[in-house]
Parts: C-alpha cells; structure tokens; sequence
C-alpha cells in the first residue's frame, strides 16, 4: 500500500523511500548544479573572448589613425610653415621706414613740413634705442634757382632745421653732423618743378655711407 500510495500521488513519503533512492536524487542534484556551472563559466569565458576581439583591432585602428593623422598633421605643419626672413639692416630694408633718408621742402623754405616728421620720429628712435652709438650727418641740397651763396646758406638751414627736431626727439647734438651742398648735388637733373621738388632736400647719412 506505501509503495502504491508513493506512486499514485508522486509526492516523496521519506518513510517509504529507500537509502539507495535518496542517494541517486542526490547525485542527480550535483550533476545539475555541475551543469549549470560549467554553462555558467562557458558564457562567462566566450564573454570576455568576444570582449577581446571587439576591443583589439578597434584600439589598433584607432593607434594606426592616429599616428598617421599626426604625422600628415606634422608634415603638413612642416610645410606650410613659412621661413622667417633673415634678419637685416632695417636701414636697407624698403620696408622699413629707416630705408627712407630725406625730407623735402617747399621752395625757398627750411620748415619740417608734418609728413616727414615721422621719417624723422623713426631715426631719432633708432638712434636713441637701437643704435646709441651712431652717428649721423644731414646734408642740405637746394633747386638750381639761386645764387650759389644763397643756396649754400639756405641748405644749411635746411640741415639745421631736421637736426634741431632730431636733439628735441632725444638725440644728443654732438652725434649729428650738418652740412650743404647747396645745388651742387642734384638728385633729379630736369629744368622743372618736377625735377626741383627732388632736389629741394635734406639727406640723412649715418657714418659709414
């Protein structure tokens, strides 16, 4: 009757069930939990495999990009990176307001006109900050028309006149030297006022020129 009542309603009567029955569920028991472990550490190892291959070549990728656009990126640099001009005498540099030596005048005039007073501003500040040691001489050039004499004398007061801004703008007196040519030295060689615009001037020369 136990044994048949066991089978009728399937639920486990531990007074009927024998030593050897409960041994066997036992044993059914670990092998199941074995199972399940085993599958358990299975994903867990085809995880990380599938984590390790995903990660490897995109971080190689990512390396070999990089390096290249950083090496374009630097040659690229190298490239278009422009020379820096060799560093000159700015008194010989045309873009340099020092390459510009004289000042012209109106006729029968010795006034600094105001559009050469910074050609004037720019020496003195070389002179003062650049160049503390140079020394300088103003040569005043008159037109043709005139008496010799008059032109010598009217080309002094030329070279005196861009001298005495120069002194005001820091240069010491001593370091400038003034003299004329009066119209003995043309800068044009024409008959007409083109030719005496030019030639109504004081030329600054540093020592050397």
């Amino acid at each position: 009757m136990g044994s048949a009542a066991y089978q009728l309603s399937g639920t486990l009567d531990p007074g009927v069930i024998s030593q050897r029955d409960i041994i066997s569920i036992r044993n059914k028991e670990t092998r199941m939990k074995n199972l399940a472990l085993y599958a358990l550490v299975a994903l867990a190892a085809a995880a990380c495999a599938s984590n390790e291959k995903k990660d490897t070549p995109v971080a190689d990728r990512s390396s070999g990009v990089q390096q290249q656009q950083s090496g374009m990126s630097s040659s690229t640099t190298q490239q278009q990176k422009p020379m820096n001009p060799v560093a000159g005498n700015p008194l010989n540099d045309p873009n340099s307001p020092l390459s510009k030596r004289s000042v012209y005048f109106d006729f029968d005039s010795n006034a600094v006109k105001d559009e050469y007073r910074g050609l004037v501003q720019a020496h003195s500040r070389y002179m003062t900050t650049d160049k503390r040691d140079a020394r300088i001489r103003i040569e005043g050039n008159c037109d043709e028309r005139g008496s010799r004499e008059y032109n010598l004398a009217l080309g002094q007061r030329r070279a005196e006149a861009v001298k005495q801004v120069m002194t005001v703008l820091g240069v010491t007196s001593g370091r400038i030297e003034t003299t004329s040519y009066g119209e003995e030295k043309p800068a044009a060689t024409g008959h007409d006022e083109s030719a005496w615009a030019q030639n109504r001037r004081a030329d600054i020369k540093y020592s050397g020129e």
